[in-house]
């Protein structure tokens, strides 16, 4: 690898720019004959230095510019050192998009389809991913439903299409079962789960695919470059995203490898953060999104991959269960997809509306597993992955206004998961599209007076096939809150998809939100789970290993509790330890202190976390804050 240093530029033969500290200006031409000019650097052997601690900014074929010009300030003898005092540096795009997943990647790629097409291929869409590279924190079932996808990218399995997607397995048989303790009872699957047509997935490696697209047409990505904060406007609209600041410590000050974030001011700016995104908080506190709509509730859905024995693979074949393990008023249900060669993706999905504060989907997800049913898959094969995360189920009446002075909501962020269907990428994508389509319009007539609203946006999602797919099962979820649990969601649920098909006059309400659901733990009683047998069960920090997680230990913590003691006191007495039990990554523990009045310290392994956001959810707001660490850490999903 080779590098060239001087006054004025230094340059790298695999075509990676990296970030350097203050006075040496470094650039590096792009490949449209331009030179991309970014930090500067004290000497060529602080360049050198930090050529090899840092991670890269821009990545070969990636084709604009970034400048900067900063102010220097000095601290004084006796002043500390605040970060927040150094200047970022900033860039002026045309769209930045937080967020790489399906509906991000799919604005993006439409934007640039739409610019191209136009001949402005000088438009400038940009992409923000936390991750460590594009797919890496995105994790489902899958089975994709083809329809925006044909739309976005209409040869994507073809064979002439030399760029096609090339791990779809063809669904076969659809299986229904009921579960009592020891027996599978068949139920008929309603119209919304048949899938013929359809097709099972990763959707880790169909997210890498759609990146791929994307670089291709000219859409700029930036993984491992976290959107931490909204910017605005004087105004007050969104003018752009500034990113997370690199190399603090757990105690706040800045270590020698510190860098600044970046500004990206932007025309529009569309968040696809996917469940519960930091800055879609933000954005529907600070613009009342959801005064019109119902609050969200959620799920959490835990999966594994398993290479199983062939002569068990039945390839194409997907099956949904419910009932047990799952309690009848808690809402949830399995799945097991044969897939590729010789893999089966399984998987528990359980409402977090659910009572008992014993409960712990991780120790269902597993119960679940020994079921005869999914045991006489697994017996004899090898765990591969696993992977969890927190899915919106509050479905149509819980989606809020999706645009906002200078961007726009898209995909999971908002709520488009079809909750009966289980399915929630199509329209994801198609949301993203949607709003691709409105932002070039947009920007094209705006004229700069003001800031960009995005008006066509929400007609289009109502004109869309998205509007009337999830309004018609929109009383679904909500009617297994009735007295009879599981049994009486089932039969209303069978009603609406056989005759009432979304058509009468009303909208069932959700009952509560997530975190107001849940009961003092002495109204229950205890719920003791197997011990992992490490075959089929696993304990959960062999579960963890399997995520890829990686976190810099040193580093303020992104799971944010304003005073954990006063925390402990309100939440322990009476829950007993909900959060060691919700957590599918093991990250919160209450330890056994003397010296605390309630005989225990409320202790966070923050390097554990897989970025499911589910104590964000479950444990109410301002409670714990989920945000975002250091840009690229966090799960290595690959095969989810």
């Amino acid at each position: 690898m080779s590098f060239t240093i001087s006054s004025r530029y230094v340059t790298r033969s695999a075509g990676r720019l990296w970030q350097y500290q203050p006075p040496i200006v470094l650039t590096s031409p792009a490949s449209n004959g331009r030179f991309i000019s970014t930090r500067v650097c004290t000497s060529p052997q602080t360049a050198n230095r930090s050529i090899r601690a840092r991670r890269p900014l821009f990545v070969a074929g990636q084709r604009r510019c970034i400048s900067a010009s900063l102010r220097h300030r000095y601290a004084d003898v006796d002043e500390s050192f605040d970060p927040r005092n150094v200047e970022r540096e900033s860039d002026e795009v045309d769209v930045c998009i937080v967020g790489g997943g399906p509906a991000g990647l799919s604005a993006a790629i439409k934007l640039k389809q739409i610019a191209n097409k136009d001949g402005n291929e000088d438009f400038r869409v940009i992409v923000l991913e936390k991750g460590g590279e594009v797919g890496a924190h995105v994790l489902s079932g899958n089975v994709l439903e083809p329809r925006a996808i044909e739309e976005l990218i209409p040869n994507w399995l073809e064979d002439i299409n030399e760029s096609r997607f090339e791990y779809a397995t063809p669904a076969g048989k659809d299986k229904m079962r009921f579960l009592t303790k020891t027996s599978a009872i068949p139920l008929p699957a309603p119209p919304q789960m048949h899938n013929k047509g359809n097709y099972i997935i990763s959707l880790s490696q169909f997210t890498k695919w759609l990146g791929e697209r994307a670089e291709e047409i000219g859409v700029e990505i930036y993984p491992g470059f976290a959107g931490k904060e909204l910017l605005y406007s004087n105004d007050g609209s969104v003018k752009g995203v500034a990113t997370g600041d690199q190399g603090i410590g757990r105690d706040g000050k800045p270590k020698g490898s510190f860098e600044r974030g970046m500004e990206f001011h932007a025309k529009v700016t569309l968040l696809a953060e996917g469940c519960h995104g930091s800055l879609t908080k933000e954005a529907v506190k600070k613009f009342q999104l959801r005064r019109e709509s119902q609050p969200q509730t959620y799920g959490l859905g835990l999966k594994e991959v398993w290479e199983v024995e062939p002569e068990k693979f039945k390839k194409g074949e997907i099956s949904h269960t419910m009932g047990h393990p799952l309690p009848r008023d808690v809402y949830g249900g399995g799945w097991m997809y044969h897939y590729a060669e010789n893999l089966v993706s399984i998987g528990l999905v359980v409402g977090l509306d659910y009572a008992n504060p014993w409960l712990a989907p991780y120790g269902e997800f597993q119960k679940m597993k020994l079921h005869p049913f999914y045991k006489s898959v697994l017996e004899g094969g090898k765990c591969l992955a696993y992977g969890a995360r927190a899915l919106n189920e509050g479905g149509f009446q819980s989606i809020p206004k999706c645009a906002f002075p200078g961007g726009a909501l898209i995909g999971d962020t908002a709520g488009f998961l079809n909750v009966p269907k289980i399915k929630g990428t199509h329209t994801s994508m198609k949301s993203g599209m949607l709003a691709a389509e409105s932002a070039y319009s947009a920007i094209q007539n705006n004229n700069r007076a003001s800031s960009v609203f995005l008006y066509e946006y929400e007609d289009k999602l109502r004109e869309s096939w998205i509007w009337p797919e999830l309004k018609q099962v929109r009383n679904m979820r909500p009617s297994f809150h009735t007295p009879l649990g599981i049994y009486g969601g089932i039969m209303y649920s069978g009603l609406e998809a056989y005759l009432f098909r979304g058509k009468l006059p009303y909208t069932l309400s959700h009952k509560s939100s997530d975190d107001q659901a849940t009961k003092p733990a002495d109204q229950f009683q205890k719920i003791e789970y197997p011990k992992p047998d490490g075959k089929v069960t696993f304990d959960i920090l062999t579960s963890v290993s399997r995520t890829g997680t990686n976190h810099e230990e040193d580093q303020p913590i992104h799971l944010q509790v304003k005073d954990r003691d006063a925390y402990a006191k309100e939440m322990y007495p009476k829950f007993k330890g909900l959060e060691n039990r919700f957590c599918p990554a093991g990250v919160y523990e209450y330890v056994e202190d003397e010296s605390k009045d309630i005989g225990v310290r409320f202790q966070i392994n923050a390097q554990n976390c897989i970025h499911c956001k589910t104590c964000d959810i479950k444990t109410g707001p301002g409670r714990i804050n989920w945000t975002t660490p250091e840009g690229g850490q966090g799960p290595a999903y690959s095969m989810t």
